[in-house]
């Protein structure tokens, strides 16, 4: 069934567990990270990025990703990750996105409230749920960013509580020195900061850049506030690793589909167990 955010992370955020987001980009990897949900009993959110689109567009995405969403068996959020142009943004809630992040972290603060303030207002025209993301993940070496003096590109606890009070957005997504992508070196997350931000507002927290964290991590993260974590890089790997170890000479797609399938599903699995997720769908 489609749901919003409101639907699943009102839930994570009062039990103290979190709702993975898969973003995909083909048939496969939709089957795997859905597949996965039912059967972990998981509530799932699911979708692509607008810097995802030149690999599959939002329009061919939309053809199978909701009807699949629809005979899911466990609440499925359909959403648009990381929206940087207005129009896509509209768009994907027009094609059936039940979710949409509308990233306007680079702006000023003030226009990043306006804007959010008046996308809001579409999303809610829509029946849609809407994030934002107030600070920078992974603009800058996060494990140098308070000693080079970036301290400004994490997230404000103060800035906080105001920007979600303006704007209304149902989730906000928080910079505690995550960064997208695969990790050079170990990230050093700023766990008090994002322990002060949960507790100056109600709004479900949102962690970026979940890919390559340790277990503790992920835990201590939703320990202190998180409700829902992005991951893509970790099954995008799982995806091509599952065409690559079961090619062969000969071998066609046909062949590779079902092994990048249970690939996909293997590794959603384990990030809906660490998360706590399981039989919460």
């Amino acid at each position: 069934m489609v749901v919003t955010l409101n639907d699943v992370l009102k839930d994570a955020q009062k039990n103290q567990y979190a709702v993975g987001l898969f973003n995909t980009v083909n048939l496969e990897m939709a089957k795997g990270v859905l597949d996965a949900a039912e059967e972990t009993k998981s509530p799932v959110i699911i979708g692509t990025a607008e810097v995802l689109l030149p690999y599959a567009g939002l329009e061919e995405l939309a053809y199978f990703l909701v009807p699949l969403a629809q005979k899911a068996k466990v609440p499925v959020v359909l959403h648009f990750d990381h929206g940087l142009t207005p129009e896509l943004v509209i768009k994907a809630m027009a094609l059936g996105f039940s979710s949409v992040m509308y990233d306007c972290s680079t702006y000023s603060f003030q226009d990043n409230t306006a804007r959010l303030k008046e996308m809001a207002k579409i999303a809610k025209a829509f029946g849609a749920s809407i994030e934002a993301e107030l600070g920078q993940v992974g603009a800058v070496d996060c494990n140098a960013a308070e000693s080079d003096g970036y301290e400004s590109l994490y997230t404000d606890p103060d800035q906080a509580k105001e920007f979600v009070d303006s704007t209304r957005v149902d989730a906000l997504a928080v910079a505690i020195g995550t960064a997208h992508g695969a990790y050079m070196q170990q990230p050093k997350l700023d766990i008090a900061r994002l322990k002060v931000i949960a507790g100056a507002i109600n709004t479900p927290l949102v962690l970026h850049g979940g890919s390559g964290l340790s277990d503790e991590d992920f835990r201590n993260c939703i320990q202190n506030g998180i409700s829902k974590i992005n991951i893509f890089t970790d099954i995008n790997i799982a995806a091509a690793k599952g065409a690559v170890n079961c090619y062969q000479d000969g071998s066609g797609m046909t062949d590779l589909m079902g092994s990048i399938v249970d690939n996909v599903k293997e590794a959603t699995m384990a990030k809906m167990r660490l998360f706590g997720s399981v039989n919460k769908g």
